[in-house]
């Protein structure tokens, strides 16, 4: 199938995003049969080893930026260099039609402070696809947002939408919401709404390690476009077994993916995985251009 760059315009396309054509039947039929995203959810979660994330980023700290590299740094890279590499991640189905976005679209949550009372800030981040280290754009865009929110204390994104629409009166909020439901049923939802809204992403990432907490799964949401949910939990010190029954502690990390099952097939995700797990484990990678090949075993 084309890529999104190069495929000619429909008529059936939205503002940044293709309508696919020459599916097969399947694909055409499911949308109909199961409509919603949370009927489709295919689960997964997996323990990583992250003893070469790990080295990468000491390494990558070891010259004191102002703004430290993290493991969700990386994470966020490995799955934006994944999504890249295998553009099926990045379609969504909406109005009954399957689609692929032209842009890698990322978003997660920023705690404005580590208090039950503190605001969190939504973020959502656009990958340059034909730009360079992924790392070094989710490092740069992490580094200014939250720069904003906990430094000069901003409010940003969605947000400022939601301070508006929050003091609507219930029946008219509800009517307001139904009408943004059909605008979107038909590929026209405002643009100055979906740019900053969270659920507007390919794929939607929760940090719970920062808190200090794990979880195996996270459903995806029915509003917006969003089809790719992950869920990064606490590292953990886990024995790895060898063969002769032997083993050795490693640090880990569980990721749990939700993914709507109707935008490609399980082969497609389980080889889309094991491309992600090759960038966890050889994290070098990631500071090529994002286009860069990547040679892996499946």
């Amino acid at each position: 199938m084309a890529s999104a760059e190069i495929r000619k315009k429909s008529i059936r396309d939205r503002r940044d995003r293709i309508f696919l054509k020459n599916l097969d039947s399947f694909h055409i039929i499911m949308p109909f049969v199961m409509p919603t995203r949370c009927a489709n959810e295919a689960v997964l979660s997996e323990d990583f080893d992250i003893t070469e994330l790990d080295r990468y980023v000491k390494e990558k700290n070891a010259s004191n930026p102002d703004f430290k590299y993290t493991w969700f740094h990386v994470i966020c890279a490995a799955l934006a260099k994944t999504i890249v590499l295998r553009p099926k991640m990045n379609y969504f189905i909406s109005g009954y039609r399957m689609y692929e976005r032209r842009d890698i679209e990322m978003s997660f949550v920023v705690k404005r402070k580590f208090e039950d009372t503190s605001e969190e800030a939504l973020a959502r981040f656009i990958v340059d696809k034909n730009g360079g280290s992924l790392v070094e754009q989710v490092h740069s865009f992490v580094s200014d947002f939250v720069s904003k929110v906990r430094v000069h204390n901003e409010t940003i994104g969605i947000t400022n939408q939601f301070n508006f629409f929050q003091y609507l009166p219930r029946p008219l909020f509800k009517l307001f919401v139904w009408f943004l439901r059909r605008l979107e049923y038909h590929g026209i939802y405002p643009k100055f709404l979906a740019k900053d809204d969270p659920c507007y992403c390919t794929v939607y990432i929760t940090n719970l390690g920062s808190i200090k907490m794990s979880a195996d799964y996270h459903h995806i949401f029915e509003w917006g476009t969003n089809s790719f949910f992950v869920v990064m939990s606490e590292m953990k010190y886990t024995p790895t077994f060898k063969e002769d029954g032997s083993y050795v502690v490693k640090p880990t990390i569980k990721l749990s993916f939700t993914i709507d099952e109707r935008i490609a097939d399980g082969f497609y995700f389980a080889k889309s995985i094991k491309l992600f797990r090759h960038l966890i484990n050889n994290p070098e990678l990631l500071d090529l251009d994002a286009q860069t090949p990547v040679d892996f075993q499946f």
